[in-house]
């Protein structure tokens, strides 16, 4: 009897042993789940502040680099100033390379960009807007006609011109009064002029491209389209090449963009589809139509801007 008594007890204990084993194990595996989550959250809070390290190491370093060039600049001009002094022969333009090298380093100076934003910053802020964009396209039941309409005349005060990106309801459609164009909702008794009426992402853009433009605006559309593309590469930075192919007798113009600084530019009002739509409905004083799609070997998208040719 003593013996069948005790195997039951035995049992017991090595039971009561096995569940403590394994409440061991599963603490242990706890602690070290804890551990690991502990260690990932100390090394992410490092790298952030490795980022932000290394933004203001980049900062300082382009502050730095203007102002040894100012540095550079005015040396160069107290050394033209000088050699004028004991150079007569020579003295008229040494004093001007001196002028203009102090001049310079002034400016170097003064105008260093105090704060630098990433392309990378401007393109999420774009792709939020063009989200809630395409949202409300899609709810208002609106067509994929992007149709850029000038409100002012080109010539007139740069304060003053305008253009509106008209986006309409039906796709056989009229284009609205300049005066309804004000309004975001287009709705007037005629159904075909109805849709929604946008401020152009290139509106600013062209305003500012004016002010760097030679001369005037051009209002023929082969000089018009190398004009916007030189604003667009060598400007804006908003593509790293732009090739143009224009047919002013057929009403089109066709610029092949390479390297977009804002990616995918056949999404809504893209900065660089918008700055050509924008430019040739005030450059030509006439409704736009754009049209983005996939280049080919030669570009990574083409935009095509289209326009009413009046007959002769």
């Amino acid at each position: 009897m003593s013996q069948q008594q005790s195997q039951p007890q035995s049992t017991s204990d090595t039971n009561t042993s096995t569940t403590a084993d394994a409440g061991a194990g599963e603490g242990a595996d706890g602690n070290t789940d804890l551990n690991e989550r502990t260690t990932l959250a100390a090394q992410v809070e490092l790298l952030q502040e490795e980022n932000q390290r290394l933004r203001r190491a980049f900062s300082h370093a382009r502050r730095t680099d203007y102002r040894r060039s100012a540095t550079g600049l005015a040396i160069l001009g107290v050394l033209a100033i000088v050699g004028a002094i004991l150079f007569s022969t020579v003295r008229t333009v040494l004093l001007a390379l001196g002028a203009t090298g102090l001049f310079a380093a002034v400016l170097s100076y003064y105008l260093t960009p105090e704060r630098f934003v990433s392309a990378a910053v401007g393109e999420y802020v774009y792709a939020a807007s063009v989200t809630n964009y395409d949202r409300l396209l899609t709810e208002l039941g609106l067509q994929d006609t992007r149709l850029y309409v000038p409100t002012a005349h080109a010539g007139a005060n740069a304060s003053q011109q305008s253009a509106r990106l008209f986006v309409p309801e039906h796709q056989e459609y009229t284009v609205p009064a300049r005066d309804d164009l004000n309004s975001l909702l287009v709705i007037t008794d005629n159904l075909q002029e109805r849709g929604a009426a946008f401020e152009p992402t290139g509106m600013e853009l062209f305003r500012e491209a004016r002010q760097t433009i030679t001369g005037d605006v051009a209002d023929e559309p082969d000089s018009l389209c190398s004009q916007l593309a030189d604003a667009a590469v060598d400007v804006f930075e908003l593509a790293d090449s732009a090739t143009t192919e224009v047919d002013a007798t057929e009403g089109r113009a066709s610029i092949g963009i390479s390297g977009s600084a804002y990616g995918a530019i056949d999404r809504f009002d893209h900065p660089v589809a918008s700055l050509f739509g924008t430019g040739f409905a005030l450059g030509l004083e006439t409704p736009v139509t754009v049209e983005v799609t996939t280049g080919d070997d030669r570009s990574d998208y083409l935009v095509t801007c289209r326009w009413e040719v009046e007959e002769q």
